[in-house]
C-alpha cells in the first residue's frame, strides 16, 4: 500500500517534476491542511521507490523543505512535516488583509438577532432541566420533520437526530456503523472535510467523478454493483463544489442500487437550501429507501456560528446513534437549539436571503473569471461557489501564487482523494461582492505571475509562503 503522501501528491501530478517542483507540491499540501504539523513523511529511499524517481532528487526535494521549516529531519531517522517559524496556522489568519477563500460561507442571516430574541423565553423554560439534550429538543426535531415532509420525504421527529453542526453528525454516523478497512464510495471532487472523516475512521475510498454537468451515475450504480461499499458520501443538491444537481430519476437508480447491495448512502444535504434559480426542485434522497442516512445544517442557510445540524434516518438507525454518543458528548447546546426553532419557523426569509446574497457574490465572480484570460466559469444555479476551469493544470502553482498576493485558495486537488484535478479552482460564491472583487483582483495579479514566470512554481523563488 502506498503512502499517504503519495495519495496526496498523485503520482502523475508529479511525473518528471524537478526537485524544487516536488518540493512546491509537498509545501502546497502542508499550507492546504491536507499534511498535518507532526505527520511523518516517507524515507528518502520509500519515496523514490513510489515516485520512481532518482534518490538524489529526494534528497534535494527534503532538504529545500527542510531549509524553509517546512519539515525537520533527523539523521537516520524520520521526517516530519513542520511549518517555518512564525506561522501558526496554515489558514492564513496572521494577515488582516488577507482574503480566506478556503471558506465558503456568509456571514449571519439579517433575522438572526430578533431570532436569538425570541428564544429566550423557550430558554428560560428548560432551565429547570438538566440541560443536556442527547436527541435534540421535540420542538427543533419536528421542525426539522416537517421540512422533510413538505419537501417529499415522510418524516417523524423519532426519525431526527439534533447535532452540533454537519460534520459533527458525519462523524456521529462513522462512529456507530463504521467499519474499519471497509470501502467506502465518495465523489470526485468532493467536500475535503468528509474525505478526511472517512479516512480517519478507516475506510478505504472509491472515486467516482462528478462535474458541473452532473455525475457519471452508470460508473456510480457500476461501482456500487461491483465493489459494494460500505457506505457511500453523496452531495446530491447544489453538489460541494461542482454546484450540480443529482435528477429525481437517477436518485432513485442510485438508491435502489445501493439498497441491493447492502450499501449505506449518507447524504449530505448541507447546500440543499442554497438556490439561486435552478429552476426545479428534488425530492429527497431519503424519499427513495430507509438505506439513506442525511445530515443537514444551519451553518449555510443562517450562520456558520450556529453549531445546528441533524440526522434523518430510520430507528434503528438512530438508536445505534443514540448508543454511541455519549462516548464523545452530551448533546447539542440549547441555546442554539431555541434560536434554530425560531429561524425554520420563517424559512421564506432565510431562503430569500441567501438567494440574494449568492445572487451578488455568483455576479461578482463571474465578472472576475470574465477578465482573466483562460479562466471560463461554469453555470452556477446555486450552492456555496463556482468550480472554474482555469485553462491549464495549474492550480497548485496557483494556490501558491494567491498567498503571495494575500489570497487563501485552495488548489482543486484539494478536493479529491488523489491529487488530480489540476485544471480546476473552487471559487466562493458567498463574500460580499466588494470583497470578492478585490479576491478576483488579486487571482487576476496571481495568474499573471504563474504566466508570467514569477509565480512560487519556479526553483528559484524561496519556498515561504506570504500569508
Amino acid at each position: 500500500m502506498g503512502s499517504r503522501l503519495v495519495a496526496q501528491l498523485g503520482a502523475h501530478t508529479v511525473a518528471g517534476a524537478t526537485a524544487a517542483a516536488l518540493a512546491d507540491h509537498v509545501r502546497a499540501l502542508v499550507l492546504d491542511g491536507r499534511l498535518t504539523v507532526g505527520e511523518r513523511l516517507p524515507s528518502e529511499r520509500a519515496l523514490a521507490l513510489e515516485l520512481r524517481r532518482s534518490r538524489s532528487t529526494i534528497t534535494r526535494a527534503y532538504g529545500l523543505l527542510e531549509a524553509d521549516g517546512y519539515v525537520s529531519r533527523l539523521h537516520g531517522g524520520s521526517t516530519r512535516v513542520t511549518l517555518p517559524h512564525g506561522h501558526t496556522a496554515p489558514s492564513g489568519d496572521a494577515d488582516d488583509d488577507a482574503i480566506d477563500l478556503s471558506i465558503a460561507s456568509m456571514d449571519s442571516t439579517p433575522g438572526l438577532y430578533d431570532a436569538t430574541v425570541r428564544s429566550l423565553p423557550r430558554l428560560a423554560a428548560l432551565r429547570g432541566t438538566s440541560g443536556y439534550s442527547l436527541r435534540g429538543l421535540p420542538e427543533l426535531r419536528e421542525a426539522v420533520a416537517q421540512r422533510f415532509r413538505d419537501r417529499g420525504a415522510p418524516t417523524s421527529a423519532d426519525e431526527i437526530i439534533i447535532t452540533s453542526g454537519a460534520l459533527n453528525a458525519v462523524n456521529l454516523i462513522l462512529t456507530a456503523i463504521g467499519r474499519r478497512g471497509e470501502r467506502a464510495l465518495v465523489e470526485q471532487p468532493t467536500f475535503p472535510h468528509a474525505l478526511e472523516a472517512l479516512h480517519r475512521h478507516g475506510y478505504r475510498l472509491l472515486p467516482t467523478p462528478v462535474d458541473v454537468d452532473g455525475w457519471d451515475t452508470r460508473h456510480l450504480t457500476d461501482t456500487l454493483l461491483s465493489a459494494r461499499p460500505h457506505v457511500a458520501y453523496l452531495i446530491p443538491d447544489f453538489h460541494n463544489p461542482t454546484g450540480a444537481t443529482l435528477p429525481d430519476e437517477e436518485r432513485s437508480r442510485v438508491v435502489t442500487t445501493a439498497r441491493n447491495v447492502g450499501t449505506h448512502l449518507l447524504v449530505d444535504e448541507t447546500t440543499t437550501e442554497l438556490d439561486i434559480d435552478r429552476g426545479w426542485a428534488p425530492a429527497p434522497m431519503a424519499a427513495s429507501g430507509p438505506n439513506v442516512i442525511t445530515v443537514g445544517s444551519m451553518s449555510k442557510i443562517a450562520w456558520g456560528g450556529m453549531r445546528i445540524g441533524w440526522i434523518r434516518a430510520e430507528r434503528s438507525i438512530i438508536a445505534r446513534l443514540l448508543a454511541v454518543r455519549p462516548s464523545f458528548e452530551l448533546g447539542t447546546a440549547l441555546l442554539e437549539q431555541c434560536i434554530a426553532v425560531e429561524l425554520l419557523a420563517d424559512m421564506p426569509a432565510l431562503t430569500s436571503h441567501v438567494r440574494r446574497r449568492l445572487r451578488a457574490g455568483r455576479n461578482a465572480v463571474e465578472d472576475g473569471v470574465t477578465g482573466i484570460p483562460g479562466f471560463r466559469m461554469p453555470p452556477t444555479p446555486g450552492g456555496l461557489s463556482a468550480w472554474v476551469d482555469i485553462g491549464a493544470p495549474l492550480s497548485t502553482s496557483l494556490s501558491l501564487a494567491a498567498r503571495d498576493r494575500g489570497l487563501v485558495l485552495p488548489p482543486g486537488p484539494r478536493f479529491t482523494t488523489g491529487g488530480v484535478l489540476e485544471r480546476r479552482l473552487r471559487i466562493p460564491i458567498t463574500l460580499p461582492p466588494a470583497r470578492m472583487d478585490e479576491a478576483m483582483r488579486r487571482l487576476s495579479l496571481a495568474w499573471g505571475d504563474v504566466r508570467g514566470g514569477t509565480s512560487s512554481d519556479l526553483a528559484e523563488l524561496p519556498h515561504a509562503a506570504v500569508i
